[in-house]
């Protein structure tokens, strides 16, 4: 419901709602229960027990629209150690970052610069690199970005693309052209209806059309969602092509739908799980409620108990 989305945007955005948030006890058993962590410890601890559990992991160290040169390059140094402390540890885990985090809206050189780093450590360590995609101001820069680096990094580079964009339709011909690997996800920033379709209906629609091309033609899929018709869609859909774990995972969010993850890793599908973690989880969080109304049904339950 995009009405819903941009209500709960717009409300979060307000500097007093923010304090109340990170300040006030009540919501930690919501925060918690949607981000691992604000340290890479817990976050290495929740991917240990995740994997024990038979479930692959994406770290996303939670951050974006650095300010300056240094904190992109603390970033990046923070991302590098992460993929070295998983590599060591031999988890199934991949990294995502979001290039405003490594200083995209500074210098797109910068930018391109730093993500190189982490897609050259990547590759030494037989590792990916999920590039994340922001709201649709970053969508072409970062499209730019990732197709500079795929020519000489290939698979270890993944790149999100948004289903609620009406630009996706062209993109993900690029993504079938060019053969990369993609993270289908339908979108969760506020956009306006000039960019992105105004109705779940709409949204839903074009994520079937974009993840049956995708499975028929594209080099890899990550069908990142948690809405059950559609992953019925893609399990049949896959199913009646031929098509298995070669070609695609389920991805789903720490905290969200965990009954619906292990019903697919129990039915033998593979399923990685998007685990966020770091001190700035407050946008994260907020586009969390703002996505699911059940998930803000979970916080005011949270709120009344106390």
């Amino acid at each position: 419901m995009p009405w819903f989305r941009s209500l709960v945007l717009a409300i979060a955005r307000q500097p007093w709602v923010e304090r109340l948030v990170r300040e006030s006890s009540l919501t930690l058993p919501v925060v918690t229960r949607f981000v691992a962590g604000e340290s890479m410890a817990e976050a290495l601890a929740v991917a240990r027990a995740l994997a024990d559990r038979g479930f692959a992991t994406t770290l996303d160290l939670l951050g974006e629209e650095v300010a300056t040169p240094g904190e992109a390059a603390a970033a990046t140094q923070a991302y590098a150690e992460l993929l070295n402390a998983l590599s060591d540890r031999g988890l199934d885990s991949t990294i995502s970052v979001k290039p405003t985090h490594l200083g995209l809206r500074l210098d797109p050189t910068l930018a391109r610069l730093n993500l190189e780093r982490l897609a050259r450590l990547a590759q030494r360590l037989g590792r990916r690199v999920e590039v994340d995609m922001e709201d649709s101001s970053t969508t072409r820069a970062t499209l730019d970005l990732f197709a500079a680096l795929h020519t000489t990094y290939g698979d270890h580079l993944q790149i999100a693309l948004q289903a609620y964009l009406y630009r996706t339709e062209g993109d993900i011909d690029t993504a079938v052209a060019r053969g990369w690997r993609v993270r289908l996800v339908k979108g969760a920033y506020a956009e306006p209806a000039t960019v992105a379709y105004p109705t779940k209906a709409a949204v839903d629609a074009a994520y079937r059309r974009h993840l049956e091309t995708l499975l028929e033609y594209g080099r890899f899929v990550a069908v990142a969602t948690h809405d059950e018709a559609i992953l019925r869609v893609a399990r049949g859909f896959a199913r009646r092509i031929g098509v298995g774990p070669e070609k695609y995972e389920f991805q789903m969010l720490y905290g969200v739908r965990r009954d619906l993850q292990e019903q697919l890793r129990r039915a033998g599908e593979p399923v990685r799980v998007y685990v966020p973690f770091g001190r700035q989880w407050y946008p994260y969080f907020t586009r969390r409620l703002a996505e699911r109304p059940a998930n803000l049904v979970f916080l005011l339950g949270q709120l009344v108990k106390r």
